[in-house]
């Protein structure tokens, strides 16, 4: 009898376990966002991944950590935590801590760190686009082999200055990917009804980017298309407009509890049972005997207990001195300070 072909796995079982924990830790830390700003513990607004997992965690494990550089709008605080950031630091900073990565000054929606290659949280939609172009720009103009992600919800894909962004990537070869997040709302607006055209990955073509739509909530899928293209960037050195079809289970944005007001609740539902990022990683772990649900349910409880950990450390940290508004807002340029 002939011997069966052993089954190759799409990922090595040690990168499905990371894959499984970053997806989790994710999860975690953003229903901890939640409960914490319903509690009145973060000040403005705040957006949280929930759902939208493999996204980020395909694309950034497919990037030089340290080298390439990501820019993103304001549902962000996946991209540090996979980055490299301390989490402790991103929740002091979500929770307006000194303690955090602005000293408690930029919040949840404009969280920053250069020292490993994250760009920020900008909460104007769309303004972020030209920036990531000039992040492009400049490693190319240094000849350095950098890939630039910039990452905009379907809400951005229809402002003007993504168009002009597209325009400038698309004249200078910049290596930079435009990665569409179309979780299917705009705030909550849905796609039919602000997008004259909701195949949004076309909007490359015009300016001759190479342009496609891909699947967002299979992370093994993510991480080997989003491998392909940024070898591709980094090699060709020109741009990519990525579509990748996701859904958020949570609101907009944290405040947002009454969704009903522009899709029904049940949508959401089905959408968990059948393309929670989570639940099919652990489906593809439990079909190729990678992990038990025993180990599964275990690493589950050790996130979780992990990021009560996080938020207990980082409520620990004090809120910014009063007189500290005014510090940081405008470089001193005085004579005695050498400038």
């Amino acid at each position: 009898m002939a011997k069966q072909a052993k089954l190759e796995l799409a990922a090595s079982p040690a990168d499905l376990e990371r894959y499984y924990r970053e997806m989790l830790l994710i999860r975690h830390f953003e229903e901890k966002c939640n409960h914490v700003y319903r509690t009145g513990k973060a000040g403005g607004y705040l957006h949280v991944y929930i759902g939208m997992e493999a996204t980020a965690v395909g694309w950034v494990d497919a990037l030089k950590l340290g080298w390439d550089y990501v820019i993103a709008a304001y549902r962000i605080h996946a991209f540090p935590l996979l980055m490299g950031t301390d989490p402790v630091a991103c929740m002091a900073e979500i929770m307006g801590r000194s303690g955090g990565m602005s000293r408690g000054k930029g919040g949840s929606m404009h969280l920053y760190d250069i020292p490993n290659g994250f760009f920020g949280g900008w909460g104007i939609v769309g303004g972020h686009n030209p920036l990531g172009a000039g992040l492009a720009f400049a490693a190319k103009y240094r000849k350095e082999d950098r890939v630039t992600l910039c990452f905009l919800g379907d809400g951005a894909a229809n402002a003007g200055v993504f168009f002009e962004a597209l325009n400038m990537a698309g004249l200078w070869d910049l290596p930079v990917i435009f990665i569409i997040e179309n979780n299917e709302y705009a705030m909550g607006t849905a796609i039919e009804r602000h997008a004259a055209d909701t195949e949004l990955w076309k909007r490359g073509l015009p300016f001759g980017i190479k342009s496609e739509r891909m699947d967002g909530m299979d992370v093994l899928k993510v991480r080997k298309k989003a491998k392909e293209i940024v070898d591709w960037v980094r090699k060709e050195q020109k741009p990519y407009v990525v579509e990748v079809m996701n859904y958020r289970f949570a609101g907009h944005g944290a405040a947002d509890n009454d969704q009903t007001l522009y899709r029904e609740l049940k949508s959401v539902d089905k959408q968990k049972e059948t393309r929670d990022p989570i639940r099919l990683l652990e489906a593809y772990m439990r079909a190729n005997k990678v992990m038990t649900d025993e180990k599964m349910e275990a690493i589950d409880a050790e996130i979780a207990e992990q990021v009560d950990e996080i938020y207990e450390k980082a409520d620990a940290s004090p809120h910014p001195e009063p007189h500290e508004v005014y510090d940081d807002v405008y470089t001193d340029m005085s004579p005695e300070r050498g400038h």
